[in-house]
């Protein structure tokens, strides 16, 4: 084995005066594991949804009863706690595993060279959301699951899921201005599908909060709304997504639009299929849990079907590095 590098004091006054710098000197991330991190993160982004859910479908929601301890003596699961407590506690550790996944890509982005700084801001913006929905988390337990705190947990995730989206195909891509590959309509029918669909996420949030699955076997309130009518809601808002999607589909094979857009398009619309056959499935059923964590699992995937589409419609170039005038041409200037 060769001999370990010596750490000096002026290494570790470095080290703790600015890590991210300190590692980036000694370390470079090549493309391919900026890319990897941002999709790991990613990932971790939609499972942690998934495993909220399962949280809710459990019953576990007020398994840990208290926060940021699981109960007011202990800071773990116990034994008396049984199966919800586990559920819920196993949630609250995976958040550490999401910070981990954060970490690591802005530790990525912040070595690669040359600094790709808009990806590593990025990356910091995908860390505070997920400590803002950490607290969020928490406060949803403290007011024992108030749908109200459950739907703004939601959303928050989701918007968290949007910034990975943005991140993951920034790495993909080079750091020069924007340039569209479509004309202006597209580009707007395009944002009026995202609108669209965030408005559709936004309400299914209020069909759970309006249904079964409260999260608890305790006496969780309600949003006082017919369920029976914003579930038709949610149908008809699901509708006007798949008929905008197909319009985008139809548009950009008129125009002749890149493979790009028109493959993103083809995914939204697949997506858009089995999602709606899980939810007709689920109505039809009185929504299983299995098939109700199913359809959480399928409006991530809607999430970031819809927003790869948008994000497809332009392209960003490599910005050349600078290289610097050789000695004599400069003096030769001057």
């Amino acid at each position: 084995m060769g001999r370990m590098p010596k750490v000096t004091r002026a290494d570790v006054t470095a080290a703790a005066r600015n890590p991210l710098l300190y590692i980036a000197q000694r370390w470079t991330a090549s493309p391919t594991i900026v890319r990897r991190a941002a999709l790991a993160a990613l990932v971790m982004a939609v499972a942690i949804v998934v495993t909220g859910g399962a949280v809710r479908l459990t019953g576990s929601g007020l398994g840990c009863p208290t926060w940021p301890k699981c109960t007011s003596d202990s800071l773990t699961v116990t034994s008396e706690m049984g199966f919800r407590g586990i559920v819920e506690f196993t949630n609250r550790m995976l958040t550490y595993v999401l910070c981990a996944a954060v970490g690591w890509a802005i530790i990525a982005a912040r070595s690669a060279k040359p600094w790709r700084r808009p990806l590593t801001r990025l990356g910091w913006v995908q860390f505070w959301v997920v400590m803002g929905n950490a607290v969020l988390g928490g406060i949803v337990v403290l007011v024992g699951l108030n749908p109200y705190t459950v739907a703004a947990h939601f959303l928050l995730s989701s918007a968290l899921i949007a910034v990975a989206v943005v991140t993951w195909q920034r790495t993909q891509e080079g750091d020069g201005a924007p340039r569209p590959l479509v004309g202006k309509a597209v580009v707007q029918l395009t944002w009026l599908l995202v609108a669209a669909s965030a408005a559709l996420i936004a309400v299914g949030t209020v069909v759970t909060g309006t249904g079964r699955h409260p999260g608890d076997s305790k006496d969780v309130p309600r949003i006082p709304l017919d369920w029976t009518m914003i579930t038709q809601l949610h149908a008809d808002l699901a509708w006007v997504v798949v008929a905008l999607a197909v319009a985008l589909w139809f548009v950009l094979k008129a125009v002749d639009a890149p493979a790009g857009p028109r493959a993103r398009a083809r995914d939204l619309f697949l997506v858009l299929m089995g999602q709606g056959v899980i939810g007709y499935v689920q109505y039809f059923l009185k929504t299983p849990e299995i098939l109700v964590g199913l359809h959480m699992l399928g409006s991530c995937l809607v999430w970031i079907a819809v927003l790869r589409v948008l994000l497809s419609l332009r392209e960003r170039p490599e910005v050349p590095a600078e290289v610097p005038a050789p000695a004599d041409s400069a003096l030769s200037h001057a």
